[in-house]
C-alpha cells in the first residue's frame, strides 16, 4: 500500500467511524502541524488506601511489602504534585491539539477485586477527560493496569469500549490503531503481544508518512534490573523480537513508551532502517531529582552499565545482559536517561517530529527531543 491509498483507506475508515468532524483526517495532513499532549505512567491512587485496596491481600510477605509501599507513594503524590502535574499538562493544550495519550500503568491496581478495579479505571478516565476539556484521551495497556484479583478481564470489558467511544470507531481489543492524518499509531498491547493483529496493523498502515508505535514497556531493553521488560523482551522471544525490530526499523518508527519511570531518549539505526524512541514518566515522587530535568546517564558507552551491580526486587543478583545490551549499543546514534517526571507535548510538522517536555509542573521547557 502507497501513500495515497493510505490515505484513502484511513479517511474512509474514519469518516464512517463519524471521525472527519474530528479533526484527525484532512486538516493533520501532510501541510498541516497538530500536536498530542502525553503523560507517561501516572499509577492514579488516593488516600487512604482503602479506597480501592480494601480487598487487597497479597501473600507473598516481600511482594506485600512492595505493593503497599506503592499504595502510599501513589495517594501521597497523587494528594499535591500529581495533580498539579496534570494541570500543568492541561495548558499545554492548543489549537492545533488532537488528542491526550499516556503511556499505561494509568492506575496502580492490586485492588483485589475486578469490580474495584473496573471503578479505579472509571473514575481516573473520567477524571482526566475533564482536565483535558474533553479531548479524546488515549490510553495503552500497562502491566498495573491488569495487576490482581480478576484485573485482566476488568480492563478488557471496560477500556476497549471505552477507547472505542475516545476515537469513535469500533475497538474490540488491547492492540489497536487509529490515523491522524497520513500518520498511523500503533498501539500495542506488551503484556501479551497479539502479534497477528500486529502484523495486520503494519500491513494495513503502510504508506503512512509516520508509524507511532504506543506501547507501555519499551522496544529497547531499559537499564535495570528488571531489563528484559521491554517488548517481548523474554529470552524465548529473542526470533520473534528481532522480527519485529526489523520490520519497525524498515518503518521508521517512532517509539512512545512508559514503564521505566524515566525520561529515555534512543535514537537506533539497524537492521536496514531506524528507530527513535522516547520513554515518557508522570510519576512525581518525593526524590527532588523527579522534578528537575537532570541527565543521569548518556552515550552508547554508557547503555547498560547502571544496571551493573543492583539486584532483584527480591534481593537476587541480577543477571548478566552484556550480550543483550551489546546487540544494541552499536546503533545508538543517541541515548540519554534522566529521572525526571513531567509532562509532553508532542509536535508533528510536514518535515519535522519532537517532544516538548516540562519537568514537574514547570512553566519553562526542560528539554525539546528531535524525534525527525
Amino acid at each position: 500500500m502507497d501513500r495515497r491509498e493510505f490515505l484513502t483507506t484511513a479517511a474512509v475508515g474514519i469518516a464512517g467511524a463519524g471521525l472527519l468532524g474530528a479533526g484527525l483526517t484532512g486538516c493533520a495532513g501532510a501541510d498541516r502541524r497538530y500536536s498530542v499532549v502525553i503523560l507517561g505512567d501516572t499509577h492514579f491512587d488516593t488516600e487512604p488506601a482503602d479506597v480501592y485496596h480494601s480487598h487487597y491481600n497479597e501473600p507473598v510477605e516481600w511482594l506485600n511489602r512492595v505493593q503497599r509501599a506503592e499504595f502510599a507513594r501513589n495517594g501521597e503524590m497523587w494528594r499535591e504534585r500529581c495533580p498539579r502535574l496534570v494541570r500543568r499538562a492541561a495548558q499545554l493544550v492548543g489549537p492545533d491539539t488532537k488528542m491526550v495519550f499516556q503511556m499505561g500503568d494509568l492506575i496502580q491496581g492490586d485492588c483485589g477485586s475486578g469490580e474495584v478495579h473496573r471503578r479505579m479505571l472509571d473514575d481516573v478516565m473520567n477524571r482526566f477527560k475533564d482536565d483535558f476539556g474533553g479531548l479524546p484521551f488515549i490510553t495503552v495497556v500497562g502491566n498495573h493496569d491488569i495487576r490482581g484479583v480478576d484485573a485482566e478481564q476488568a480492563y478488557k470489558d471496560y477500556m476497549p469500549a471505552r477507547m472505542a467511544r475516545e476515537l469513535g470507531k469500533p475497538v474490540s481489543k488491547t492492540t489497536f490503531s487509529f490515523n491522524i492524518g497520513d500518520d498511523a499509531f500503533l498501539v500495542a498491547d506488551f503484556n501479551t503481544p497479539d502479534d497477528a493483529e500486529m502484523e495486520k496493523l503494519l500491513k494495513d498502515s503502510e504508506g503512512a508518512r509516520h508509524t507511532f508505535v504506543i506501547v507501555h514497556g519499551p522496544l529497547f531493553p531499559y537499564d535495570s534490573a528488571s531489563c528484559r521488560w521491554f517488548y517481548h523482551g523474554s529470552a524465548r522471544d529473542t526470533e520473534i523480537r528481532r522480527h519485529f525490530r526489523r520490520e519497525f526499523a524498515r518503518r521508521g518508527v517512532i517509539g512512545l513508551c512508559g514503564h521505566t519511570h524515566r525520561t529515555e531518549f534512543f535514537d537506533w539505526v539497524g537492521d536496514g532502517g531506524r528507530i527513535t524512541q522516547l520513554t515518557m514518566n508522570s510519576v512525581w515522587t518525593t526524590n527532588e531529582k523527579t522534578g528537575i530535568y537532570e541527565i543521569d546517564s548518556e552515550g552508547a558507552a554508557k547503555y547498560g552499565t547502571l544496571r551493573i551491580g543492583t539486584k532483584n526486587d527480591d534481593g537476587t543478583p541480577v543477571a548478566d545482559e552484556t550480550a543483550l545490551f551489546d546487540e544494541y549499543r552499536d546503533g545508538l546514534r543517541a541515548y540519554s536517561r534522566s529521572r525526571a517526571a513531567g509532562s509532553y507535548k508532542l509536535t508533528v510538522g510536514p518535515r519535522d517530529v519532537s517532544v516538548d517536555f516540562y519537568a514537574g509542573a514547570s512553566q519553562e521547557l526542560s528539554e525539546r527531543f528531535v524525534l525527525r
